[in-house]
């Protein structure tokens, strides 16, 4: 099986956290796309500072 990419794995990630939050009732569905840009992006974030200094899986 090939490996999934970054962004696929970030996505993932983004979507199982909006997930979470949605479940624990700090997310709903009216403003669901604003929330979400936000995990993903703050997901993204935190992958490249990862990159950039080095640490990795």
């Amino acid at each position: 099986m090939a490996k999934e990419s970054k962004n696929d794995q970030i996505l993932k990630a983004s979507k199982e956290i909006a997930v979470k939050f949605i479940e624990v009732g700090r997310l709903s569905p009216n403003n669901f796309a604003e929330n979400f840009k936000s995990i993903y992006d703050a997901i993204e974030a935190t992958v490249q500072k990862g990159e950039n200094t080095g640490i990795e899986e």
